[in-house]
């Protein structure tokens, strides 16, 4: 079964060996590249029809259908579509930038990918001490993007959108990263591979060490998958783009191709934030028990990710969207200061390595839910659930 796992790893090893030594780096960094520009745009492609299918399905309403085998070439009409549709640019618009803005929020995703392990052995780029500030960093190229694109487009609607999609990434970055510093404190890397590895210990003779399975990893999985939301605009956080009040917000003066180059941009950063969580605090490609290692690691990095992508679309057929200042309040009254108290609950963890097992969960879970109950009362009671009454 090693093969199986290392299948793909073989067959870039055997056509780097046609090739001369001195070629083999530059075709090494081609094949990389061309594999992630082959398989996460396809994963955008087919996430958008199963997302529009199970929505269609969870509203009683049918989905695509049409186009291909029950519906699943949809992604491709609507490619061809975005292709051959007029690119209509404001005559007030910067053209530059308006040009610019769809690959600026288009680049970080994939440049992001180039560090993150789907797989053993499978890393485009290792960098050894600086993997998880690299993908951080270059995440926040997306917030520019989205400026130019609302600044650009000369269009107030479009700018007021870019303002709210800025302060919602700039709060939201905040927990995001807290929460993953509590791994990085007790993993001592920042290595995106050596994350993983460190969850490789097992026990209990079969239970891997994945870190949501401590109380300081669950609850900083929750936090960082939340905060993930919010950054890759999805429900109930989509705020930025919210159409029925400011048209599309920052691409409201956007068309054709450039138009599907923000919904991939947005889809392919939901990718890379959410493998960022898997490797954080689902063990990247390692499996949940110990006698499941036979199943291919690449295999388990892709099952999590379509797995977190089906609990993303069935939040966005289930939650109503937020109005702004609950969305700007909750980040910053409890996303944060919880993250704060998770990366105390990570220290105790570590300073009570020889205490019995039974009392680290007992004072760790005791910490955490203390905070967290007093923190969701007093947000509760800042926003009291609306009553309405109509008239008969």
């Amino acid at each position: 079964m090693d093969s199986l796992d290392q299948i793909f790893v073989l067959a870039k090893q055997a056509l780097l060996g046609l090739l001369p030594v001195a070629w083999q780096p530059w075709a090494s960094a081609v094949i990389s590249v061309g594999a992630i520009l082959a398989v996460f745009p396809l994963l955008f492609a087919l996430t958008t029809v199963v997302e529009r299918k199970a929505l269609g399905r969870m509203q009683n309403r049918p989905g695509p259908n049409r186009v291909g085998p029950w519906g699943f070439l949809q992604f491709a009409a609507d490619g061809i579509k975005s292709l051959t549709k007029e690119d209509i640019v404001p005559r007030a618009a910067d053209p530059v930038v308006h040009f610019l803005a769809p690959l600026v929020v288009v680049l970080p995703p994939i440049l992001a990918f180039a560090v993150l392990p789907v797989g053993r052995n499978m890393v485009a780029l290792e960098l050894p001490e600086t993997g998880l500030l690299f993908f951080l960093m270059v995440g926040t190229a997306v917030e520019l993007g989205v400026f130019m694109a609302g600044w650009s487009s000369h269009n107030k609607y479009s700018l007021l959108g870019a303002m709210r999609a800025l302060a919602q990434l700039l709060s939201y970055e905040l927990p995001l990263i807290l929460s993953a510093l509590a791994v990085v404190m007790l993993s001592g890397s920042l290595s995106l591979t050596a994350l993983v590895e460190r969850q490789s210990a097992v026990h209990g003779g079969f239970l891997v060490g994945w870190n949501v399975f401590t109380p300081w990893g669950a609850a900083g999985a929750l936090l960082f998958f939340t905060a993930a939301l919010a950054e890759a605009n999805r429900s109930p956080f989509d705020l930025p783009e919210a159409e029925s009040e400011i048209v599309a917000g920052y691409f409201t003066e956007y068309s054709g191709f450039k138009f599907a180059l923000f919904f991939l941009g947005e889809y392919l950063g939901l990718f890379a934030i959410s493998g960022l969580g898997i490797t954080l605090f689902l063990g990247g490609w390692l499996p949940p028990f110990s006698f499941l290692g036979w199943v291919p690691s690449w295999l388990w990095f892709f099952g999590k990710l379509g797995a977190l992508m089906m609990i993303f679309i069935w939040l966005r057929g289930t939650l109503p969207r937020l109005r702004m200042d609950q969305l700007m309040q909750f980040a910053w009254q409890f996303l944060l200061p919880m993250s704060l108290v998770n990366l105390l609950v990570a220290g105790l963890w570590h300073f009570t390595a020889a205490w019995p097992l039974a009392l680290r969960w007992l004072l760790g879970a005791a910490l955490l839910a203390g905070p967290w109950t007093l923190y969701a009362r007093q947000f509760a009671a800042r926003h009291p659930r609306r009553i309405y009454r109509y008239v008969t």
